[in-house]
């Protein structure tokens, strides 16, 4: 369910220095967005940029670009992200976009991005809409035009059905499985180091199995 739309919305994130305007003007350069140089990672469709922030904290060599279309959503991480650093928490390695997934091919260069995360992505259950879904072939056409060439998609969604159905598009979109578990939280190796999301810790709370798989282009 997204949240209902919040007046003013737009107007604070236009004006948060947390948020890339014109992204498309840093394609090639994303390193000189940040104070560091070092690998950039991105969630696509990061919600309230819980997981983000927290692999930030831990990873403070990483920089982490979260990317999220809907107004009232990105408000929220952006909102947490100014308390923090109000604080005295803040994160320099992290900054967010607010644009359409589609475009990711418009605003990184061939090779510039180290690492996807997909997490508890939108299932659009509908058939007619399966190109839509973040693990599609469609989107992982998309991710091959940004990604270095050692570089991972990771997702992890509770839905049994899509990730299904994004299992079965990995190799026809000519991509390699490398890591896979149905059952992320009793899988001994895959979850070693796993930062949970706020769906995954409602979710594994209720005794539902959550679903990861690592991908990339070369074994």
């Amino acid at each position: 369910m997204r949240l209902r739309n919040i007046p003013g919305a737009i107007e604070a994130i236009q004006e948060s220095e947390f948020v890339v305007q014109e992204p498309e003007k840093h394609k090639g350069k994303w390193r000189d967005v940040f104070f560091q140089t070092g690998p950039l990672h991105i969630e696509v469709g990061m919600g309230k940029g819980r997981f983000l922030m927290d692999m930030a904290t831990l990873h403070p060599d990483v920089n982490y670009v979260g990317i999220e279309m809907y107004d009232s959503v990105l408000l929220r991480a952006v909102q947490k992200l100014e308390e923090l650093t109000e604080a005295g928490d803040g994160l320099p390695n992290v900054r967010f976009m607010r644009m359409d997934a589609r475009l990711l091919p418009e605003v990184f260069a061939a090779g510039e991005v180290d690492k996807i995360y997909l997490n508890f992505s939108d299932p659009w259950p509908k058939s007619r809409h399966a190109k839509r879904r973040l693990p599609s072939r469609e989107f992982l056409a998309r991710y091959d035009q940004i990604l270095a060439k050692e570089g991972v998609v990771e997702f992890k969604t509770d839905n049994r059905g899509l990730f299904d159905f994004a299992l079965e598009e990995v190799p026809e979109a000519g991509w390699i499985l490398k890591e896979c578990t149905f059952d992320l939280h009793h899988d001994e190796k895959m979850r070693e180091g796993n930062v949970m999301t706020e769906y995954e810790e409602k979710f594994s709370s209720l005794g539902t199995p959550i679903c990861k798989y690592v991908i990339g282009r070369e074994k």
